[in-house]
C-alpha cells in the first residue's frame, strides 16, 4: 500500500503554509525526545508521520506500506541504520526519499554511500531547515503553489520526552554492561544529549565513546554515564 497514492486520492495538495500536505513520513528514531521534534516539524509542515524505533518495527511497517518519505537515525537498538538505508535503496520500487539523521556528523558520507539521499544532522528543530531537506528533493509537482515565506521557527519537544530517554537509558545500564551494549548507549546518549543541549552529558557521551575506539577500560566512563542519567531522573530535569 502506497500511503502517497492515498492521500493524493484524497486531492491532499501541498501548499505555501502545508508544503509537506500529502506526504507520509516514517520516522526511524529511538529516541523519545528526537522523535517528538520531528513530529512536531511534520504537525508544522502539513506531513503525516508514521513511527518505528528499531529496524525490526521498520522493516515489518515497510512491508506493509511504502512511505513518501523515510528519515532514519543511525543508531538503532537492533543495528545499524545503515544496513536499512542500503536495503530501502535497493528496493524497488526504493521509497522517493531516504534521509539519515545522527547526533554524529561523522557519519554523514556513510550515509550518502549507503544510499541516503541525504543527511540532517541533530538536534533537528529548524522547521525551514526541514521542509527544505524534503522540498528540495521532491519533483515539480509536488512543490507547493504559490509563494513561500521561509520561517525561522524552531520546535521545542516536551522535557518530559527527555526523561524518558533517561529511563531507557537507565534500563540499558541495568540490563547489561556488555561491550556492544556500550557502543549504542554512547550513540544514543550522545544524541540525545545533543538534541537537548546537555553539554556535561554529550561530553560524558562522548568520551564513553572514544574509550571504546581506543580499546581503553571503560568503567569510569561508563559509571559516569550512570550517574548522570540517574542525576537527570532524580532532578526530573526541565530543558
Amino acid at each position: 500500500m502506497d500511503d502517497s497514492e492515498l492521500f493524493a486520492a484524497a486531492q491532499r495538495l501541498p501548499s505555501a503554509r502545508r508544503p509537506l500536505l500529502g506526504l507520509t513520513i516514517l520516522v526511524i528514531e529511538d529516541s523519545r525526545y528526537a522523535c517528538e521534534a520531528l513530529r512536531l516539524l511534520c504537525l508544522r509542515s502539513g506531513a503525516r508521520i508514521r513511527r518505528a524505533d528499531c529496524l525490526k518495527s521498520a522493516r515489518r511497517h515497510l512491508q506493509v506500506y511504502r512511505p513518501s518519505v523515510v528519515i532514519a537515525d543511525v543508531g538503532l537498538p537492533d543495528g545499524s541504520g545503515l544496513e536499512l538505508i542500503e536495503e530501502m535503496n535497493a528496493a524497488n520500487p526504493r521509497v522517493r526519499i531516504i534521509l539519515a539523521i545522527s547526533g554524529d556528523e561523522n557519519v554523514e558520507a556513510a550515509t550518502l554511500a549507503a544510499g541516503a539521499d541525504g543527511f540532517l544532522a541533530k538536534p533537528i528543530t529548524s522547521l525551514a531547515a526541514f521542509q527544505q531537506a524534503i522540498l528540495s528533493r521532491l519533483p515539480d509537482d509536488r512543490q507547493p503553489t504559490g509563494p513561500r515565506q521561509l520561517s525561522d521557527e524552531t520546535v521545542e519537544p516536551d522535557p518530559l520526552a527527555f526523561r524518558d530517554d533517561m529511563a531507557h537509558a537507565a534500563d540499558v545500564l541495568n540490563d547489561t554492561k556488555e561491550e556492544k551494549t556500550l557502543d549504542y548507549l554512547a550513540q544514543f546518549l550522545g544524541g540525545v544529549a545533543r538534541s537537548a543541549g546537555d553539554g556535561p552529558l554529550a561530553t560524558a557521551a562522548d568520551n564513553l565513546a572514544r574509550a571504546r575506539m581506543e580499546g581503553r577500560p571503560v568503567a569510569s566512563d561508563a559509571a559516569m554515564i550512570a550517574g548522570l542519567v540517574q542525576e537527570r531522573l532524580e532532578r526530573k530535569i526541565t530543558l
